[in-house]
């Protein structure tokens, strides 16, 4: 009989020794520098987050980028915007090229500034020093010249919302040069200087007649444009109407308040616009997005609404992977998972929590793949039934409901070698902080219990989402190991891909380093 002790040995010895410890002080292996700085990128918001402050993910993502090719830094850009939905670190590393590559900088600049919202905060960032400069430059200057200038008046109107700095602010800051009366008569007007009236577009004087009680029309535009005017029940409708699908999403309870949904055709036309695919893709939604309106939603909202946002996250996870063999999710409902999603920011918190996250991964896991088995871990594996014909709302928010306790990333993978199941693909779902399970042995305990699943199930993989902004994993990146890390419909699109076997060797990083800089 083979000497049991010996074997389990060497079985130990397979297991990459750490070289880190996480925020909970617990045994962890460090992302190498690209893979952190891709982590930070999808994931961090700069609000402060249960285990790091806004000024230490700032820190930590400024010592990345130097690490690491300017090149890299400017697909990373692009990744986060493009494919992660991002906005706050894009733009930072936007600004962070301004500094250090004036090539990269130009090649990344419209790709990443893609809105107005998006070219205040690179701005604002340029200016607060925290780059290496307090001021544009000649460069920056002239990007965001040619910026304004290639969006019509009415578009740059209708993007004049938001301060500090406000659109007007920039205007002053870059001097562009009006390209015919009615620009030069709209910088006027936006900058309180004399203009000639009559040059003024259209759309602005359908807003200042509005304002004045000169006309009835309520204009074309954004939502926070015209809810501090006094508005009647037909306003409002005629607003819902023409609001943006990430507005229209945002007050479907304020539409209520104000009676629109009694408009006759208004609540199925508003649906169809919820369900419609091509929005849907141009509002660059987050799934959770839509749970969160679904489960905010008040009793007046008419039931087809709340259909419509049903029917609009099955669009959002239409990434998520069908799988040929057998799969175990198994979403962390620690009690760190209790903090929002994008960190604390005083003003700005998101009600959703990570736990949200998690679960709402989860629940599409199982949607799209019915027979999977879901194991929610905290310290150790919570006992939950989901029936796989329920509704993705309805599964994440049962899976929401529960969870406190400390963090054992290891208990999934334990329960399944205790039981000698089988799987062909594990994906976990958490902030990595792993600390109950922290032993004395050469790894971390969940790769100790990943290679004994392996020795039974040969051919499986494990695909660890992070969806916190740190720098370390549970799991050693390798063949059968996938970490990444975000929460847009992209990680279903990489995990569909990990599972197929169609990820270079590199992974997540391979694929980021294929954006076109």
């Amino acid at each position: 009989m083979a000497n049991k002790s010996l074997f389990a040995s060497l079985r130990g010895a397979l297991i990459p020794k750490t070289d880190a410890v996480n925020h909970e002080n617990a045994p962890a292996y460090a992302l190498e520098p690209k893979q952190a700085l891709a982590q930070f990128a999808a994931t961090g918001c700069f609000g402060r987050t249960f285990y790091a402050s806004a000024d230490k993910q700032l820190q930590h993502v400024l010592e990345l980028c130097a690490q690491v090719e300017p090149e890299f830094v400017a697909r990373v850009a692009i990744y986060s915007r493009t494919r992660s939905y991002m906005k706050d670190m894009p733009a930072l590393l936007c600004a962070w090229l301004s500094v250090r590559d004036a090539r990269l900088h130009e090649a990344v600049f419209a790709r990443v500034i893609d809105n107005a919202r998006m070219l205040r905060t690179y701005v604002q960032m340029l200016r607060s020093g925290v780059v290496g400069r307090k001021s544009l430059g000649s460069a920056p200057k002239r990007l965001v010249r040619q910026w304004l200038d290639g969006r019509d008046t009415e578009t740059l109107f209708r993007s004049s919302v938001g301060q500090s700095p406000s659109l007007a602010d920039i205007v002053k800051m870059v001097h562009p040069k009006p390209q015919d009366p009615g620009r030069e008569a709209f910088y006027g007007y936006m900058l309180g200087r004399t203009y000639a009236l009559d040059a003024l577009p259209q759309l602005v004087t359908q807003f200042e007649r509005f304002k004045e009680g000169a006309s009835p029309e309520v204009p074309d535009l954004p939502f926070t444009m015209l809810t501090a005017l006094p508005l009647g029940r037909e306003d409002w409708v005629a607003i819902a109407r023409n609001a943006s699908w990430q507005t229209v999403r945002m007050n479907l309870n304020t539409f209520a308040r104000h009676g629109v949904f009694g408009e006759a055709g208004l609540a199925s036309q508003i649906a169809n616009r919820l369900r419609n695919a091509e929005e849907i893709r141009r509002a660059r939604v987050f799934p959770y997005q839509l749970l969160t309106a679904f489960q905010n939603c008040d009793a007046a909202v008419p039931a087809v609404v709340k259909d419509a946002l049903q029917d609009a996250m099955e669009l959002a996870i239409r990434n998520v992977p069908v799988i040929n063999g057998s799969v175990v999710v198994c979403p962390d409902v620690s009690g760190s998972m209790a903090s929002a999603i994008t960190g604390k920011r005083k003003g700005s918190t998101s009600a959703v929590r990570c736990i949200d996250v998690a679960a709402l991964v989860a629940a599409a896991v199982v949607r799209k793949n019915p027979s999977a088995t879901v194991l929610p871990f905290e310290q150790g594996v919570v006992s939950l039934a989901l029936n796989a014909r329920d509704s993705v709302m309805t599964n994440a928010a049962k899976l929401a409901a529960i969870g406190g306790g400390g963090t054992n990333c290891s208990a999934p993978i334990a329960l399944l070698n205790k039981q000698k199941a089988q799987a062909d693909l594990v994906i976990l779902v958490s902030d990595n902080e792993s600390w109950v399970d922290a032993g004395l042995g050469r790894g971390t305990a969940l790769m100790a219990e990943w290679n004994g699943f392996r020795q039974r199930n040969p051919k499986a993989r494990l695909i660890c989402l992070d969806i916190q902004p740190y720098q370390t994993t549970q799991a050693a990146e390798r063949a059968d190991i996938l970490n990444i890390g975000g929460f847009s419909d992209q990680v279903f699109e990489l995990m569909a891909a990990f599972a197929a076997g169609k990820l270079e060797a590199d992974h997540w990083v391979g694929r980021i380093e294929a954006e076109a800089a």
